[in-house]
């Protein structure tokens, strides 16, 4: 009764038609520097990754199945970042720091969606490395190019049918204020709090989604890097051990920071809670993730750093010829 009582009292408020995002609100004299210091972040992020792909594209070492899951991977990570600094950037010259309530709609869509398929494509790439590592005879067959375009297909797939649904459900959303986010982006779980209405079909949607979006690919990804690092110990020389370990280092290097900065973003205790280090776990998250994983892949990987290189020497000698 109560809580029925308490939802007729909200609906007498006024319905929300935009949102005012508080996450900088307490730093009001840094915006500036904020702003400067989003700016490079995004810039990075956009750039490295484009050069991911691009030396993807141009040199046929790279056309292998690890590779065609990178360029999924910097792809979606472009598209991720681009979700949501963007609005950062502009807002940071805003008195009023809002987005309307379609826009806000919109970026949970792809939020979700392009988590999503980070979680599971991240999975995928556990899967080859460990197809790659423990069955290599066996590795042109279960790896061909119509599995890998099936298994990128079907990663983009799940992951837009999840994020419509979760869309879907927050849309019929009773919101009547207040209409302020303390935060920089929008969320499911922070329009549930503004919620008046029955919101008990959206958090058996995020339970299920943390299942099979989280829970289950961190799960498959942590049995298949078991079974590789049994098989990289069964190796006799250690040269070969070296060999084996170097071609999946660079993707456990980004897995372990990519759920590391999740777990940091969404399970860390509510007691204690801080404006300050919440908007600091999504930054981290969703903001500096998407700019390490390019360096971090240009850096230990032998045949992207030629790459890359050799992209480098070729735009100077152009420069020099134009001059």
């Amino acid at each position: 009764f109560s809580a029925t009582k308490e939802f007729k009292e909200r609906k007498n408020h006024t319905t929300v038609m935009e949102f005012i995002f508080l996450g900088f609100s307490n730093h009001p004299d840094l915006q500036g520097l904020f702003f400067l210091l989003f700016l490079i972040i995004y810039l990075t992020t956009i750039l490295g990754n484009t050069l991911i792909l691009a030396a993807i594209k141009i040199n046929p070492v790279l056309h292998t199945p690890m590779y065609y899951f990178l360029s999924n991977l910097s792809f979606l990570d472009i598209c991720y970042t681009s979700t949501t600094v963007p609005i950062i950037l502009v807002n940071f010259f805003q008195e009023k720091k809002t987005i309307s309530y379609e826009g806000c709609l919109a970026q949970i869509f792809f939020l979700v969606t392009f988590a999503g398929c980070e979680c599971v494509l991240l999975a995928v790439m556990a899967y080859d490395r460990f197809v790659a590592i423990c069955h290599p005879l066996r590795y042109p067959v279960l790896m061909s190019k119509r599995v890998c375009a099936y298994l990128a297909a079907g990663t983009w797939l799940y992951s837009i049918v999840n994020s419509l649904m979760h869309t879907g459900l927050t849309a019929t959303l009773s919101l009547c204020g207040p209409n302020q986010i303390s935060h920089f982006l929008c969320d499911i779980p922070l329009l549930l709090k503004l919620s008046c209405s029955d919101t008990s079909a959206n958090e058996v949607a995020l339970y299920v989604s943390s299942a099979t979006f989280g829970l289950s690919p961190c799960l498959f990804t942590a049995v298949s890097y078991i079974l590789i690092i049994s098989a990289i110990l069964k190796i006799q020389s250690a040269q070969g051990r070296q060999k084996a370990f170097s071609t999946c280092a660079s993707h456990l290097t980004v897995v372990v920071i990519y759920y590391g900065t999740i777990n940091f973003n969404y399970d860390r205790p509510s007691s204690g809670y801080s404006l300050d280090v919440d908007i600091l776990a999504s930054v981290l998250f969703c903001i500096v993730t998407p700019m390490l994983n390019p360096i971090i892949y240009s850096l230990r990987n032998k045949d992207v750093k030629d790459t890359l290189k050799k992209l480098f020497e070729g735009f100077v000698s152009s420069c020099d010829s134009a001059v």
